[in-house]
């Protein structure tokens, strides 16, 4: 069989009555009374991060002296800028990274009328591992810090008086003989917050009710079985609970609502369920004018409400749920399929974190993050890598948003039946409690699981004797099949054909592949991501195959004058956002050209946190997000992505952070989606550039003033003009003058000379003195003598190459700085020809030095007629080298 071809179907779950409130433009049901009651349980907690408390769980505990905090609360701090600190609410001084012990307490008031409910404490989420008790009496522990979690309070519980509730919530980072050693993740490149960082509530059912101890879920779970022209088919499963000590008849319902309030399919079902006794019913809703979820185009969401009444008509329980109707299909040669459509599936990697409030977000802040990513263009999230809350899973419903959820089984595992266990049941928790949303569309099992023993440093480092995760993969992809027939498995692969030792193929084990590939900063070059790509369809022909990570690093205060000047450090501080934009400009049009893709997810929407960097221009932050960790700052290559995703009207200047510029001459490129794009430059117009090649508008060679530079970008739309400006400035020293940096993608300082990083050259390779450090380790800096300028001299620029310099015309000095870097006297020899004239003969660097890693400078004059000083560097034996290029009046 030459294709994988996978329909799934499935139908939104919205649980209102946990307190979450759909928009306005969504159904909701207004049949019969609310008869669950919820207690929010958001003010006046006390907190302490101490792992020594002794006695905290105990009611009479004077807890007067600790923190009071909101939940959603975290303790940990992690992550922050270096530039301009004042600006920011994380800084060095606030940080605190620390993974052990916190403790909560809270004194409530049961209501008195509630006594005969069933009282259930709920808890959103609480990392790593919880373990909880009321008035005394240790109700449970919970394992696992991403999932909705409840226990049963009711004998517990104090009605109509004060009640206290403790609990004791563990983020230690796992290792052997740890609390959480079996605990996934076990590793990864994000850092894991404690606390109590989701909602916390107190819920009261009847005795009679939907099972409330279903993995956190919501004990009804509904698929579409099918969908013919207009007619649908609508499975719906509830569970149920008689925890009274009397028999009960009770009749089961189901129903479909329409926006407008109007019940188009029911069932009815009767049954009896003894004292104690809890099962399962299945009902079928059919539906003869269906409308389906059509994503982003029409994300149209029913009501499902399941009630439960007793034999007098009474009500005793009732859901309602928002969902949508819709069928996906996954097809190797053809890509993604919503309800017999072909659809791209366009979207970013999501973290949970944001700066100043960690993982504690509120739901006000979970909706301006998606409504940033949808802006772009974005009609998919890959939530990573562990699960995410209902928030985003509703409004993802809501949009029309496609998802990929995921456990934690990230970078490194263990066969512990402990850790068997743990991801077992997160695998759970994440199914049932996700199950409903049309939104979601793969259960991912897992992220780099497939490194082999050549895990990187920054990860812990490579494995000794690396045992294949292969038969846990198959363990988790039968549960997950088990759980839900209707949705494919994935996981995102690293390593494949990598050339790493003991790589595992760990896409043989899931429905569909997913592969991170960072070609172009961790490796190889953006030109060859198409081929591996190719190459990775023809290994597994008959396997649909999604894009799941690409990306960079990009610090918004760091800057190039050409993205390919020099080498980028991909763990290091060189990484301007000129790179970024670069970057990604190349490898999106290769995306967009592969049919078979069922979809593309960059890296990473946001700049997040993880302990595993210091990078760019912050510490603790992984850089590649398309916008800042504060949501301040959107970088350039998001406007690259929203010029080509959306046909909202876009034209956006590049390099608009880069305010001083290093040289007077400069290429301008501004991201447009218009059919026409005029650029002025000071009032004066540089012309229209018309239907940009891949939405990048270019004006190569804009020579600058010295002072002040406006620029003017105007996108001529159907709909009216849509303008950019920004200010760009030039000093009187860089207007008639040319100081490279050869070798660098990023300026080194050199004291009273502003030096810009290399441009204007061609051919050559980018190198430098200065010893790699390895991966994940920075360079080993070398002394060089001669020089009071070490990082400006130690990159070079190596080979046959040219320098094509435009200054204006006149007499100018050339000042050329050259350092060896290991050759001997005689072993590297080659001329300087400027403009057709040889100015520098026979250069043995070393021989005129003494020795390697010794600075000389040697300097000409030369006349410039053209507008144009051409500096050709000709090898006569070996390759020619220089370090740093001057050219001034």
């Amino acid at each position: 069989m030459k294709k994988f071809v996978l329909a799934i179907a499935a139908l939104a779950c919205w649980q209102v009555a946990f307190g979450a409130a759909p928009a306005a433009s969504q159904p909701r049901a207004q049949h019969g009374a609310q008869v669950r009651q919820t207690i929010q349980l958001s003010d006046g907690w006390r907190f302490i991060q101490d792992a020594n408390v002794e006695g905290a769980e105990k009611p009479e505990f004077d807890a007067r002296h600790w923190s009071v905090v909101q939940v959603p609360h975290t303790w940990n701090r992690v992550g922050f800028y270096l530039p301009d600190p004042a600006s920011h609410v994380n800084r060095a001084e606030h940080i605190n990274k620390v993974q052990g012990i916190g403790w909560y307490r809270h004194t409530f008031t049961a209501p008195a009328g509630s006594k005969g409910k069933r009282a259930w404490l709920q808890f959103d989420a609480a990392s790593r591992a919880a373990e909880v008790w009321l008035n005394g009496t240790r109700l449970g522990e919970h394992k696992g810090g991403f999932s909705r979690f409840r226990f049963d309070a009711t004998a517990a519980l104090n009605y109509g008086a004060p009640n206290v509730l403790a609990v004791r919530v563990d983020n230690t980072a796992p290792a052997p003989g740890s609390s959480t050693a079996d605990l996934a993740p076990l590793a990864g490149d994000f850092f894991v917050h404690g606390g109590l960082y989701r909602p916390a509530s107190l819920v009261f059912t009847d005795p009679v009710h939907i099972d409330m101890l279903d993995f956190g879920g919501p004990g009804v779970y509904a698929t579409t079985k099918s969908i013919s022209g207009k007619q649908a088919e609508v499975e719906v499963r509830t569970k149920l609970r008689n925890d009274s000590q009397s028999p009960s008849n009770i009749q089961l319902s189901a129903r479909l609502i329409d926006a407008r309030g109007k019940s188009v399919a029911s069932a009815v079902q009767k049954l009896a369920l003894q004292p104690g006794e809890g099962l399962e019913r299945a009902q079928t809703l059919k539906l003869s004018n269906a409308r389906l979820w059509q994503g982003t185009e029409d994300p149209y969401l029913y009501t499902l409400r399941v009630e439960l009444r007793s034999a007098s008509g009474k009500l005793l329980d009732a859901f309602d749920h928002a969902f949508g109707i819709r069928q996906m299909r996954f097809d190797a040669d053809k890509g993604f399929f919503l309800n017999g459509k072909p659809r791209r599936l366009l979207g970013v990697g999501f973290h949970q974190d944001q700066e100043g409030k960690g993982w504690a977000l509120s739901r006000q802040d979970v909706e301006d993050s998606v409504a940033i990513i949808r802006e772009m263009g974005a009609n998919s999230i890959r939530l990573t890598h562990y699960q995410h809350r209902q928030w985003i899973h509703e409004l993802a419903d809501r949009h029309g948003l496609i998802l990929w959820d995921e456990i934690g089984l990230v970078t490194a595992w263990t066969s512990t039946p402990g850790f068997v266990a743990n991801i077992r049941q997160q695998l759970q928790e994440l199914i049932r409690q996700n199950y409903n949303h049309p939104s979601v569309a793969v259960w991912s099992i897992a992220n780099e699981v497939d490194f082999g023993s050549s895990r990187p440093d920054f990860l812990g480092g490579p494995t000794k004797s690396a045992s294949s995760p292969m038969p846990l993969l198959k363990m988790l992809n039968a549960l997950a099949k088990s759980e839900d027939p209707s949705r494919p498995t994935t996981l995102a692969t690293c390593c494949e054909e990598s050339g790493m030792p003991d790589v595992p193929t760990t896409v043989e084990a899931v429905d569909l592949a997913g592969a991170n590939r960072y070609f172009g900063w961790y490796s190889k070059t953006p030109a060859e991501l198409g081929p591996h790509l190719d190459m990775l369809r023809a290994k597994h022909p008959a396997q649909p195959l999604a894009v799941t990570e690409y990306g960079a690093g990009g610090a918004t205060s760091i800057h190039t004058d050409d993205p390919l000047g020099g080498p980028i450090d991909s763990r290091g501080r060189t990484q301007p956002e000129g790179y970024l934009s670069w970057l990604h400009e190349q490898t999106w049009p290769t995306l967009a050209a592969k049919p078979y893709l069922w979809g593309t997810w960059l890296w990473v929407g946001f700049d997040f946190a993880t302990t595993r960097r210091q990078e760019g221009d912050s510490d603790d932050i992984n850089t590649k997000g398309l916008v800042t960790y504060d949501r301040k700052l959107k970088k350039d290559a998001y406007f690259f992505y929203k010029a080509n995703w959306t046909n909202t009207p876009t034209v956006h200047i590049n390099g608009r952070r880069y305010v001083d510029r290093a040289y007077a001459v400069t290429d301008v490129r501004v991201y447009s989606n218009a059919p026409s794009t005029e650029l002025t430059l000071n009032g004066r117009s540089l012309g229209a550039k018309s239907d940009c090649a891949d939405r990048v508008c270019v004006w190569p060679a804009v020579r600058l003033a010295a002072g002040s530079n406006d620029l003017l970008a105007t996108g001529k739309f159907a709909s009216g003009e849509v303008q950019d400006a920004i200010q760009w400035k030039l000093a009187e020293s860089a207007a008639n003058a040319f100081r490279i940096d050869s070798g660098a993608i990023v300026a080194a300082s050199a004291g009273a000379n502003r030096y810009g990083s290399d441009a204007f050259f061609e051919g050559g390779a980018a190198g430098s003195a200065n010893k790699p450090g390895g991966r994940g380790r920075a360079p080993v800096v070398v002394q060089i003598s001669g020089t009071q300028a070490q990082p400006l001299v130690a990159s070079y620029r190596e080979g046959a190459f040219k320098y094509r310099v435009p200054v204006n015309n006149g007499q100018y000095t050339v000042a050329l700085t050259f350092v060896e870097p290991s050759a001997a006297a005689g072993e590297r020899r080659f001329d300087v020809i400027a403009n057709g004239t040889r100015s520098l003969a026979d250069v043995d660097i070393a021989a005129a030095a003494g020795a390697p890693l010794t600075a000389i400078t040697r300097s000409f004059p030369v006349t410039v007629s053209k507008g144009l000083l051409e500096l050709e560097f000709k090898p006569t034996k070996g390759q020619a080298i220089v370090s740093a290029v001057e050219i001034s009046r």
